[in-house]
């Protein structure tokens, strides 16, 4: 061989170690932030942070609402199916009755119980909360009847099945949230307006990032994000697109989420064909209906310095 040829050959294999340091080799980092919070930007009419129960906008998932009356005397059955046909009368929700697995369970004590020298007449509320985005999700409630109801209309029932619907005391004695029961007492209209308005918003997941962050050494990205469903209902499985200046780089599956439960995704070294990209897209793809399908899409772009 030459010293020509061998000149030649040195040449070519610096051009081609070069260029392989240009294309795979991390010379410099980017690093990328979020543009938008893609949180959702629905709200529940006007009634959000409302003050009348024990968080803002407390819900079960569905409208349609199981029960179970365990260990009670007829009369004070009779009264609890009462309670019940009242508020689907005046309400939308929709009560029904089921042997195991309720959503609230109602039993009944016939012991007496004293507080601040009053006469405890029932107990209720949630017994388990789920906060998911707007809403504190009610999973569970429980209600425990201590005394029969001596009004024509069972103001005890109600006043805790209120409480299982996560309603606070009012301040109002009028009211049949008074902390002390007495006939005459009314629901108020403000309370059914309110659980009317929880209820108008569907039962369906809702897919939204919660955070996200990317960095880009050379040729090779770097993605990691949470993914949470602030929705009502558990989600199937998704997948979420990773894009690089509108370009498809990468996808992963997403397996189902429970209400109000998220999920850490990292991805490593992804291979961009295309040098120096300027925004790292991800996007949510969930082919049933969600709540809000406006926060499936996050941007992020060149951190500014």
């Amino acid at each position: 061989m030459g010293w020509k040829q061998f000149l030649g050959f040195i040449f070519i294999f610096i051009v081609f170690t070069l260029l392989a340091m240009y294309w795979f080799f991390p010379l410099n980092e980017i690093s990328f932030t979020a543009r938008s919070s893609g949180n959702s930007n629905f709200t529940i009419n006007s009634l959000v942070n409302n003050s009348m129960q024990f968080y803002p906008n407390m819900r079960y998932p569905d409208s349609r609402i199981s029960y179970k009356i365990s260990d009670c005397t007829l009369q004070k059955q009779d009264d609890m199916e009462k309670a019940f046909r009242t508020l689907e009368n005046k309400t939308v929700l929709e009560f029904y009755l089921v042997s195991s697995n309720e959503e609230i369970s109602i039993t009944c004590d016939s012991k007496t119980k004293i507080e601040g020298g009053l006469f405890i007449a029932g107990e209720g509320g949630p017994t388990n909360i789920t906060q998911a985005g707007e809403f504190n999700v009610i999973e569970g409630g429980s209600i425990l009847l201590l005394r029969d109801s001596k009004c024509e209309t069972p103001l005890v029932p109600i006043h805790e099945l209120f409480h299982a619907l996560g309603f606070d005391h009012s301040e109002n004695e009028n009211n049949v949230m008074y902390p002390v029961s007495k006939c005459g007492q009314q629901i108020g209209q403000d309370s059914i307006d309110l659980i009317n308005s929880l209820y108008t918003v569907d039962k369906d997941p809702d897919l939204q990032f919660e955070s996200a962050e990317a960095s880009m050494k050379s040729r090779y990205l770097d993605v990691s994000m949470t993914i949470r469903n602030n929705g009502l209902e558990d989600s199937e499985t998704a997948t979420v697109f990773v894009y690089g200046d509108n370009k498809e780089l990468k996808s992963i599956d997403v397996e189902p989420l429970e209400i109000g439960a998220g999920r850490i995704i990292t991805l490593s070294n992804i291979f961009v064909l295309q040098k120096d990209i300027t925004k790292v897209e991800l996007k949510i793809s969930y082919p049933h209906a969600e709540l809000d399908k406006n926060n499936n899409v996050l941007s992020l772009e060149i951190k500014n310095n």
